[in-house]
């Protein structure tokens, strides 16, 4: 399940070994010939690969009911040992790799929609090469596929989220009372609101979670990571903030529920949680027992989590709104 741009071919089915001596070719037209199968290993260092990765036992036992694809759905951990194995072999060789996940089913569903047969390497190869394209992505970098796999994972969950998000922005439409561009400025609102509650934060290591119901119950979660300096400077992920602010302005647009929950890290004294509920365009600040009570409640499930020990549950601090651009269109 790779693609390279010299032969369609899954990563994960090499070909088999097939060694014969030959007498190298003398003469002019013989160190031509060497200098050109030089030239062509160089340019195939620089065209990197794509190995498509099947994450649970389960996906592997679906992929084996296959005849052509190269391993039994029995031994998932030797499937992991076998393709670390090749993705070294293509690192000494001086090729990049880019890791993704293989979904059996929607690789069923692929062939279906265009016409190919399921039980071949070359449907394999472009399925993952349009996955690549489209889907969540890691470099390996040479840490065992064991360890790397939770890395992607969660960037298949922050992709997920951040299609639903998208998704759900993309329904707000415009006002229906001055034309306004609905989801424009819910993002305007969500990307303020996250620098506000940063900025109320102050300094120190901060970890935001924003949860928004989707209505398909599972609710949107999106995390961010951010380190605000003494003099003024953030540091954060553009990606994270980029899912996060989504998120956000996708309850905002939508009128939907929802809030955000911020843990300040503090190894020497102990980490402080504060919590905001979205109310109509903008945050309000939580008391101390509602903090305790959103933070002690799991978003997925609605059950209730044990406290742990050493955090303490502040309220959360007042931000002011920025101007809505169409706030006689909305509440504030």
């Amino acid at each position: 399940m790779t693609s390279t741009a010299r032969r369609a071919r899954p990563a994960t089915e090499p070909a088999a070994g097939h060694h014969r001596t030959t007498r190298r070719a003398r003469g002019p037209a013989g160190h031509a010939r060497r200098r050109t199968a030089a030239a062509r290993r160089r340019i195939g260092r620089e065209i990197p690969g794509t190995l498509a990765v099947l994450p649970t036992p389960n996906d592997l036992a679906a992929m084996s009911r296959y005849r052509t694809f190269p391993f039994t759905g029995q031994d998932h951990p030797g499937y992991l040992r076998r393709l670390d194995g090749l993705l070294r072999t293509l690192a000494a060789q001086g090729r990049h790799t880019t890791l993704t996940l293989f979904d059996p089913a929607e690789y069923a569903a692929y062939c279906t929609d265009n016409g190919l047969h399921p039980d071949r390497p070359e449907s394999r190869a472009r399925y993952t090469t349009e996955l690549a394209a489209a889907g969540a992505t890691v470099p390996y970098t040479g840490r065992r596929l064991t360890d790397t796999l939770p890395a992607l994972l969660d960037e298949a969950d922050r992709q997920d989220t951040w299609d639903r998000a998208g998704t759900l922005l993309a329904t707000a439409g415009r006002c229906p009372t001055c034309d306004g561009d609905t989801a424009h400025d819910a993002f305007e609102n969500a990307s303020q609101a996250m620098l506000r509650l940063l900025d109320a934060l102050g300094p120190g290591r901060h970890h935001l979670v924003c949860s928004v119901p989707a209505g398909d119950g599972s609710p949107l979660l999106a995390a961010l990571h951010a380190t605000a300096h003494p003099d003024g400077r953030l540091h954060l992920a553009e990606a994270e903030a980029l899912i996060f602010c989504t998120v956000l302005a996708a309850g905002i647009a939508l009128r939907r529920p929802g809030g955000v929950v911020a843990r300040t890290l503090d190894d020497e004294h102990g980490d402080e949680v504060r919590g905001w509920s979205l109310h109509g365009t903008w945050l309000r600040a939580l008391t101390a027992a509602e903090v305790f009570s959103a933070y002690c409640t799991d978003a997925r499930t609605g059950d209730p989590v044990s406290p742990e020990p050493g955090v303490d549950y502040l309220p959360g601090i007042a931000v002011p709104p920025p101007a809505y651009p169409h706030q006689h269109c909305g509440d504030t």
